[in-house]
């Protein structure tokens, strides 16, 4: 058995439910805020990562790291523009009953001379 056979039966495969086991996690936690499946997700990532990691060179690697946050960086920052867009917060907003009322601005004295 050659070194090549004999590395490839030791490396473990990226199966295509790596793939979407991890997609799903992260769809629950970022979009749907369920954050119980965070550990999930760390979880699945890991072993994605674990596999990548074997078959990738060290640039491959660092290139796809440097993607996969740029990319997280942008989700991030979109899920943070649409939570700010609601213009909800966690506590209601007081009135204050005692305010007079606006009738408009006060009529000014002609002042031509």
């Amino acid at each position: 058995m050659d070194n090549q056979t004999q590395l490839e039966t030791q490396l473990e495969k990226i199966l295509p439910e790596d793939i979407t086991r991890t997609l799903e996690s992260a769809y629950h936690v970022i979009f749907q805020g369920d954050h119980d499946r965070i550990d999930d997700l760390l979880k699945h990532g890991g072993t994605l990562l674990k596999k990548t990691a074997q078959r990738f060179t060290t640039t491959q690697l660092i290139i796809g790291i440097a993607a996969i946050a740029a990319v997280a960086v942008v989700v991030v920052n979109k899920v943070v523009e649409a939570a700010d867009d609601d213009d909800t917060s966690a506590e209601p907003v007081e009135e204050h009953k005692n305010k007079k009322p606006n009738n408009g601005p006060k009529p000014q004295a002609n002042q031509d001379s």
